[in-house]
C-alpha cells in the first residue's frame, strides 16, 4: 500500500467517526490514488488532482467539479499532516450551478405499476423483494439505503415499528409502521423464507441470490421497472428515480395535513424526526421545491386574516 492511499484509509476512518459515510468519497478516492500511481506522483498537486478531475474527458463541468471536491476535502485534511500537500482552488472550473433534480411525484396508481412491473423480474426471490421494497418507500419515505440495511431483528412485529441503524449522519430511528404495511411486510418475511430458507445475509430484504440488496443494482432495476411500468420523464430535470419515493411520501403527507386544515408549520419537526433529517429545515425544502405544495401554501395564506387584513 502507497502512502497515499494509507493516508485515504486513515482520513475515511476519522471522518467517519464523525457520522460521514463517505461511500461515494471511498470509491472516487481509490480511483484518484490509483490514477495517481500511475503517473508516478506521490504528493497532491493541483495539477495531479485537476488532470484526474477532468476525467471522463467528454464529462460535464459540473461532474468534474463534483470529483475535484472530494480531493480538496482530502487534501485539506492531509496537509496538515504532509505539509507539501497542496489543495486545489475551489474555482478551476469556474461557477457551477449544481442540477438539483425535481421530484418526481409519484401517484398511488404509478406506485402500484411500479409493483406491479416487479412482478416481471426474473426470479421469483426478487419479484417479491422489489414489489415489497416499493410499497415500503412508498409508505414510509425511508431512504433506499435504510431500507436495503435493514436486518431480519431489525423489526419489532409487535410494536409495528422498524429501527433504522446509523443512517445519514449516523442517526438512528424508528419507523412506525401503519398496521396495513406491517401485515404486507410480514407477508413478505414468510414468503421470502419458503423461497430462500438459507439466507446468505441477514437481511430483511433479500436479492434474488439470498443476499443483501445492492443500491447499484435496486437503482438499475428500478428503472427497468419504471420503463415497463410506463412512467415517461415529465422534463429533463424530472425523470422516475426510485428516491422520488421518499419525495412523494413527503408531499403526499403535507398535502394531506394542507387538506385537514392542520398548522403545517407546527407539523413540520414531526415528519422531519420521520424522515430521519437532520435538521427541520431539510422539511421546508418539500414547501419551495413542490409547485403544487407551494400553490396550497399560498392559497392557505390568502385566507388568513393578518392584522385585519385579508
Amino acid at each position: 500500500m502507497t502512502p497515499l492511499a494509507a493516508s485515504v484509509g486513515d482520513y475515511l476512518v476519522v471522518r467517519r467517526a464523525l457520522g460521514y459515510k463517505l461511500e461515494r468519497a471511498e470509491k472516487l478516492l481509490g480511483q484518484f490514488v490509483t490514477y495517481c500511481d500511475s503517473v508516478g506522483v506521490s504528493v497532491i498537486t493541483t495539477e495531479v488532482a485537476v488532470a484526474w478531475a477532468c476525467l471522463p474527458a467528454d464529462g460535464s463541468r459540473w461532474w468534474w467539479t463534483q470529483r475535484l471536491s472530494v480531493v480538496r476535502v482530502f487534501a485539506k485534511w492531509l496537509q496538515a499532516h504532509e505539509p507539501a500537500t497542496v489543495v486545489p482552488p475551489p474555482d478551476v472550473f469556474g461557477r457551477v450551478e449544481i442540477p438539483r433534480a425535481v421530484p418526481y411525484l409519484y401517484t398511488d396508481a404509478e406506485v402500484m405499476a411500479l409493483m406491479d412491473a416487479a412482478e416481471r423480474l426474473r426470479y421469483p426471490l426478487a419479484r417479491v423483494t422489489y414489489r415489497t421494497l416499493i410499497g415500503l418507500l412508498a409508505v414510509t419515505g425511508m431512504r433506499v439505503g435504510e431500507a436495503i440495511r435493514l436486518d431480519c431483528d431489525d423489526v419489532d412485529w409487535d410494536d409495528r415499528t422498524l429501527r433504522v441503524r446509523s443512517s445519514k449522519f449516523d442517526k438512528s430511528r424508528l419507523v412506525v409502521l401503519h398496521a396495513s404495511a406491517a401485515a404486507a411486510l410480514k407477508a413478505y418475511a414468510v414468503g421470502r423464507d419458503e423461497l430462500c430458507p438459507n439466507p446468505k445475509a441477514p437481511a430483511l430484504l433479500l436479492s434474488g441470490a439470498g443476499t443483501r440488496l445492492i443500491y447499484c443494482n435496486v437503482s438499475s432495476l428500478f428503472r427497468k421497472m419504471a420503463a415497463i411500468a410506463g412512467l415517461p420523464p415529465r422534463s429533463g430535470r424530472c425523470r422516475p428515480r426510485i428516491h422520488d419515493l421518499r419525495h412523494a411520501f413527503a408531499v403526499r403527507t403535507i398535502t394531506d395535513w394542507h387538506a385537514a386544515g392542520v398548522d403545517v408549520e407546527a407539523r413540520l419537526p414531526s415528519l422531519s424526526t420521520y424522515l430521519g433529517h437532520a435538521d427541520p429545515k431539510d422539511s421546508y425544502w418539500y414547501l419551495s421545491a413542490t409547485p403544487e405544495l407551494l400553490a396550497l401554501s399560498v392559497r392557505r395564506l390568502d385566507g388568513l386574516d393578518i392584522g385585519g387584513v385579508r
